[in-house]
């Protein structure tokens, strides 16, 4: 992504009975776990904007699809295996992960998809920015890392740490030069930063930045670097390169801040004309954040119709986000049209997992400090040993999931380490690259204690100190306040 802004016109409201009708009975009819009538591409098709591109981990989204969602590869013998439905148009079949997955890593390699066009979207390679990946492609999403439920059934979406992303440069049917389209994409509203760039949508297929108005994308997030709207965000923006934009102007437009638990965001353009669109994607209906003419120097626009996820167009790497589901269309999709899958989106009913981890994506707070588990200058280098520093919201570097696995991960790629797999007191406690090993396993206790899986000792503040820049270590736990940490999302 890269510099700009953005415009207004008001959308055709004309949409058929029978697809408000279908729309109205998804909602009041639909029961958890069985097949809508209609998908959101269904409604779109009847709207004369068929899905050129849909991908979702978490569900169909063609009332007759039942292929495969998603593949995951599994780090014990990097064995693949697909992901389907549980039923024709239904939710995800998330035990097929679980069973695969079990007692191992994986992560997502494949989100199909489900429009028929072989739009699928794959690791990323290097662009401008190179990913940690070997040879610089960004790493894949840890495929367990956001579990949710759809319908009341298990299922998972696509966690973006950091670093990681998705991308298909050679695409069929999707818009190109100033064609008309529609973006939207299902996220996870409590999960952003201010950096570049969680996005979903039509980018250009040489991953460069190298000219404005050459992509298309929602982009969840709060960043100010560019466009960006009132009060700390998170926006729905557009990311239309050199620019994130919130409106016609290149910098502040008054768009209100989103705080849903899950969001509908909406991007679409035609000829010199576009908008953002959004709400909350478990209830309720669309609000229009922005209607009128492309920003300038964006007219026409000169998109190239490659498909990423999770990253700019230049393969910027630095944004993070949870994809559930979203779908790129031919054509300009009404506001009815919307409307519809708006309903049908509110219907599939999207909530938290029942007892899903609470240490995800959360600050570590020292007991005895008050200051948070941090790597210092938010580098990535393995064999970093991690410090207490004053907390910062937005910092990457202090944000920590407790996986499945009992990995304590940071940046999606790099694990909370005992250096040398050792178990004795003054053992260093370091980040390197996640490999499953038991020196790399931790244990959340009740009691504030994070033990190490391998040595049973503490994550200890070393010489009890409370300042910026005290090293962690590995401890005998004696129930001190230095050795207490209290989860803070």
């Amino acid at each position: 992504m890269k510099v700009n802004s953005a415009p207004r016109r008001v959308m055709a409201a004309g949409i058929s009975l029978a697809l408000l009708s279908a729309a109205i009975g998804i909602v009041s009819t639909a029961p958890a776990a069985v097949a809508a009538t209609q998908g959101p591409c269904d409604i779109f098709a009847s709207g004369g904007t068929p899905c050129v591109a849909a991908h979702s981990t978490t569900r169909a989204l063609y009332g007759t699809y039942n292929g495969p969602l998603y593949q995951v590869r599994r780090s014990s013998d990097n064995a693949t295996q697909d992901v389907g439905v549980l039923s024709v148009g239904g939710s995800a079949n998330a035990s097929t992960q679980d069973s695969f997955c079990a007692n191992t890593n994986c992560v997502i390699t494949v989100i199909y998809d489900q429009s028929g066009r072989n739009n699928r979207l794959t690791q990323a390679p290097p662009g401008h920015f190179v990913g940690p990946a070997p040879g610089g492609w960004d790493n894949l999403a840890d495929a367990k890392a956001a579990p949710v439920t759809v319908g009341g059934q298990k299922a998972y979406g696509v966690y973006i740490a950091p670093g990681t992303g998705y991308r298909n440069n050679n695409t069929n049917g999707v818009a190109t030069g100033d064609q008309p389209e529609g973006i939207y994409a299902v996220v996870d509203g409590t999960h952003y930063n201010q950096w570049c760039c969680f996005d979903y949508g039509n980018a250009q297929t040489n991953n460069l930045a190298d000219e404005r108005a050459i992509m298309e994308t929602v982009y969840f997030g709060a960043n100010k670097q560019w466009g960006y709207g009132a009060g700390s965000g998170p926006w729905i923006m557009a990311d239309l390169e050199w620019g994130l934009f919130s409106g016609v102007n290149a910098g502040y437009n008054n768009i209100a801040s989103i705080n849903h638990r899950f969001v509908t965001a909406m991007v679409k353009g035609e000829p010199n004309h576009w908008a953002i669109r959004g709400g909350s994607a478990q209830s309720g209906s669309l609000t229009t954040y922005f209607d009128g003419p492309r920003p300038a120097g964006y007219h026409p626009m000169k998109k190239e119709g490659a498909i990423l996820l999770g990253i700019g167009g230049d393969n910027s790497i630095t944004g993070r986000g949870t994809f559930f589901e979203g779908v790129l269309t031919s054509g300009y999709p009404s506001a009815a049209t919307e409307n519809a899958v708006q309903a049908n989106i509110t219907a599939a009913a999207y909530a938290p997992a029942t007892g899903s981890n609470p240490q995800q994506n959360v600050q570590l707070l020292g007991g005895q400090s008050g200051r948070c588990v941090d790597v210092p200058n938010g580098v990535s280098t393995n064999g970093t040993q991690v410090q207490l520093w004053d907390c910062i919201s937005n910092s990457t570097a202090q944000r920590w999931t407790h996986t499945a696995a009992k990995q304590l991960q940071v940046y999606g790629s790099k694990c909370l380490d005992a250096n040398g797999a050792g178990t004795s007191n003054g053992t260093q406690v370091i980040i390197w690259d996640c490999h499953g090993g038991t020196n790399q396993q931790w244990n959340v206790n009740a009691n504030g204690t994070i033990t190490g899986a391998q040595s049973g000792l503490c994550l200890d503040a070393n010489g009890a100190g409370t300042a910026n820049g005290t090293k962690l270590i590995l401890w005998s736990c004696n129930g001190g306040a230095n050795q207490r940490w209290t989860p803070r999302s």
